[in-house]
């Protein structure tokens, strides 16, 4: 089959690989859309701490039931499929209590097998969902970054009632100001990026400009009060310190922003107890797939307008534009041509 391998940082190319045998307990899937992210971004520059190369990259993945391993059934030959990337071992901690998204022995497609820039993939059965008719395959291809965004809205438990801050204007927190605006919160946004800033207004956010002044700014918008939940999707240490001066008090914060494995941050210990805050991680999703979908099938979701599409043998170019300058595009996506 073609697929675009990474062989280093810095290195990717267009190929034959073998086709993937679906194990018993699995699946094969053609792809018809994968989509690009900055997980996908991190193996191209050498950021990805997890991967091992040569690696097929992608866990944005939708598709079709191609075939199945032996002794193995789930949706007829045909079906129209999205890949929920995150295989927990089911045995550990985690796993046992239902979030197999933090596994101790984790597997993510297109990270430590391989993943969806190629013609098939393989996964485990019961990491299919279904598409809704009314979906595309590309815009099927959003569900896994619309789930991360209704993980993050879960677990900061964003309700209709609320105010929320989205630091950062990219791919994932584009996501979250849909899914909270969604459910019916205010949302406002703030970003660096006057472009990115620009984009999360069209989607519905309030944009404050970022920088210098962003916690006075936040403080006026507020009446002094700080914002009732704040979503960091930055990956900037400088922000995700800055989080517990923009939270009200009693109010929530949610990281979903990877630092560096080892990098550390600080939070003033007396906040801890002056602001009772309740500070949250938020890791990929668990069982947020057919939420994804449905918000998508429902149009409130937008996100898919402002992407792009490519065939996948473009992917060497797409990924070059992208280190070159990460702001080059909204969202990626590639698309069979057959």
């Amino acid at each position: 089959m073609r697929a675009a391998i990474f062989d280093a940082p810095f290195s990717i190319r267009m190929a034959e690989a073998p086709k993937p045998r679906p194990r018993a307990g699995e699946v094969l899937v053609r792809v018809k859309a994968a989509g690009l992210c900055a997980g996908d971004l991190y193996i191209y520059t050498g950021k990805n701490p997890y991967v091992t190369y040569p690696r097929i990259g992608c866990h944005e993945i939708a598709g079709v039931v191609e075939s199945y391993g032996a002794g193995t059934s789930g949706p007829a030959i045909g079906t129209r499929v999205v890949v929920d990337p995150f295989i927990g071992c089911g045995h550990c901690y985690p796993c046992r209590i239902g979030k197999r998204n933090c596994c101790a022995n984790l597997t993510i497609v297109g990270v430590h097998r391989e993943g969806g820039f190629a013609e098939f993939v393989t996964t485990p059965v019961q990491n299919l969902n279904l598409v809704p008719e009314t979906l595309t395959d590309f815009e099927a291809a959003f569900a896994e970054p619309v789930a991360i965004g209704v993980q993050g809205c879960r677990r900061g438990m964003v309700t209709s009632e609320d105010t929320v801050l989205v630091l950062g204007a990219g791919p994932i927190g584009l996501a979250i100001v849909e899914v909270a605006r969604a459910v019916g919160a205010k949302v406002y946004a703030t970003d660096l990026s006057a472009e990115r800033l620009s984009t999360a207004a069209d989607l519905g956010a309030i944009p404050i400009a970022g920088g210098a002044g962003l916690l006075e700014r936040v403080l006026e918008i507020s009446n002094g009060e700080g914002m009732p939940v704040v979503m960091e999707a930055t990956g900037a240490a400088t922000m995700m310190e800055e989080t517990i001066d923009l939270v009200a008090a009693g109010g929530r914060i949610v990281i979903l922003g990877l630092l560096k494995k080892g990098q550390g941050i600080t939070y003033p210990g007396l906040d801890f107890t002056r602001k009772e805050v309740t500070i949250l991680g938020s890791r990929a999703s668990v069982d947020c797939f057919p939420e994804a979908l449905a918000l998508l099938a429902s149009g409130k979701i937008h996100y898919p307008k402002i992407a792009s599409s490519f065939a996948l043998g473009e992917a060497p170019g797409v990924f070059q534009t992208l280190a070159d300058n990460p702001m080059a595009l909204h969202k990626a996506v590639f698309v069979s041509e057959g």
